[in-house]
């Protein structure tokens, strides 16, 4: 049997693989030369103290000892199988296709936006500050929101699944085997294009579909079942219909609502993305001057209560850029994201703050439980207003944001549509702004230098969640009152990022095969 080894070293020493090897074997009392293999089985670095440390966990083998054999997904042929309609191409959509395959189901899938090659050139003309296509921008398109996005594969809601097998089929479709170990592993929006390739080869390979341009426009529901969707005149069919639309697919939310399938209400925040230069973000973080070469561009993650509502930080960007993420030209949102390197001058991070069901009530007695969605609507459109010509975003730097006054200047940005002073402070909703300023206070004292003139906010950081659930049964997971269909992911509630929404789609790829099992 292999032995773990832990140990605690320099950034260098945790750079030099055989450094640590042959320190390793000193501690299991073997030579050198009896390793047949070490495997990195956790990585995390540890800067708490002036000496910032690596902890790393070793698996070792010695020789004649049998070694792992690498994992192995079997993906059979379904073709002529049971049809399941996926509705979406993101995490939850594609591990949902992933896993039926694997049940022996034949998935489906039906995507409003384009190819991940062709959301490319989308993407490019937004940047360019052209015009941007609802159906193929930063949150439509194969591989949803996250293709083009950190990649951030961190998730505290392990309890949904298999978290391993999940980094595990990413490594299997091409990322890199440092996602297994990594204590916070990403994979970079440079590399996310290609593995998502990889899994639409897998899908397509064992007979399942993918349609680009499908963009649904009704459902067929007969009797209280969903017999399939409607794509313009185009009626697709399935036993069972996965809806895993994303958060920002408003038109959806919209059309369940006229059609009489129950929605509700949620809680969710909204707030800025903050900007800093990396190198800040580092000799904070590590205590040096600069970071050198063996250790990542700093990240960190903060949180505080503000009059007893949480303001904290959410998808932080290391090394990273500022994007536009909006998908109406009526809207100013903005996201972060990351190639593999990490290389950008830059660190973001959202900065968010609670909304709760209290702050949108006023808006109930019209929408019902897209109360929230139209709050949300109306933040981004608002930002819009006081923002530039096209894509150009409001800002304003972070200490005259703290402090209730104007900012004549910004400092440079990663964020290529570019930025125009803008008091946020004065026009978002007042409780957002309250709420921000003091957590902004809060972070100040814990990491000195956060609050600067150096850094910016830059509005708005809207898209965290959705403000609407798609309600399932706890049980069979099928929404309780429409049979056949099968919330899934961030869209329905029910994830917040990359793997918690592919775990979710394993899940309801699981669920719908127990229910057409049933049905038998």
């Amino acid at each position: 049997m292999p032995q773990n080894i832990a140990l605690v070293l320099t950034p260098k020493q945790a750079a030099d693989a055989e450094f640590y090897t042959a320190l390793a074997a000193r501690r299991m009392g073997i030579a050198r030369d009896d390793v047949a293999l070490v495997r990195v089985v956790r990585r995390s670095v540890d800067a708490r103290q002036r000496q910032v440390k690596v902890n790393l966990t070793l698996e070792v083998y010695v020789d004649r000892e049998p070694q792992p054999a690498p994992v192995h997904f079997d993906y059979p042929s379904v073709a002529g199988r049971t049809e399941i309609v996926v509705v979406g191409s993101g995490p939850a959509g594609l591990f949902a296709a992933l896993r039926l395959i694997e049940l022996g189901y034949r998935p489906v899938l039906l995507e409003r936006g384009r190819d991940v090659s062709a959301r490319k050139t989308d993407i490019a003309q937004i940047n360019r500050n052209g015009a941007v296509d609802p159906d193929s921008n930063y949150a439509f398109g194969e591989g949803g929101a996250g293709t083009f996005s950190d990649g951030k594969l961190f998730t505290r809601s392990k309890k949904r699944g298999d978290y391993n097998r999940a980094l595990q089929a990413l490594v299997f479709h091409g990322a890199t085997p440092e996602i297994l170990y990594e204590a916070h592993p990403h994979i970079g929006t440079d590399k996310l294009p290609y593995i998502i390739r990889n899994v639409r080869r897998t899908i397509v390979a064992a007979g399942g579909e993918i349609h680009f341009g499908r963009k649904v426009t009704d459902v067929k529901i007969v009797g209280g079942r969903i017999a399939g969707v409607w794509c313009g005149d185009e009626l697709v069919e399935g036993a069972a219909v996965v809806l895993a639309t994303g958060h920002s697919a408003r038109d959806i939310y919209e059309l369940l609502h006229r059609r009489g399938v129950r929605l509700e209400a949620k809680p969710f925040a909204m707030g800025v993305r903050i900007e800093h230069p990396q190198a800040l973000i580092d000799s904070i973080q590590y205590h040096c001057a600069e970071r050198g070469e063996y250790l990542p561009a700093a990240s960190y993650s903060l949180v505080s209560q503000e009059g007893g509502r949480g303001v904290y930080s959410f998808c932080m960007c290391p090394g990273g850029f500022i994007v536009p993420a909006l998908t109406d030209a009526a809207q100013s949102v903005v996201n972060g994201m990351s190639p593999s390197g990490r290389t950008s001058p830059f660190a973001n991070s959202g900065l968010v703050t609670e909304v709760r069901l209290s702050d949108f009530e006023h808006l109930a007695a019209e929408w019902g439980p897209l109360a929230g969605l139209k709050f949300q609507q109306r933040f981004e459109e608002l930002a819009r207003r006081h923002g530039g010509a096209g894509q150009i975003a409001p800002a304003q730097r972070v200490d005259d944001f703290v402090a209730g006054r104007a900012s004549g200047s910004l400092p440079s940005t990663s964020y290529i549509p570019g930025v125009v002073p803008s008091r946020l402070d004065q026009w978002m909703p007042p409780f957002i702004a309250r709420s921000l300023r003091q957590g902004l206070s809060t972070f100040g004292r814990r990491m000195r230098g956060y609050v600067t003139r150096e850094a910016m906010v830059v509005g708005v950081e809207s898209r965290t969640s959705t403000p609407v659930r798609v309600p399932r049964d706890p049980q069979s997971l099928m929404h309780p009152e429409t049979e056949g269909l099968f919330p899934a992911g961030e869209g329905a509630g029910y994830a917040g990022g990359i793997i918690s929404a592919a775990l979710d789609g394993e899940r309801i790829a699981e669920a719908v095969a127990r229910y057409i099992s049933s049905k038998h």
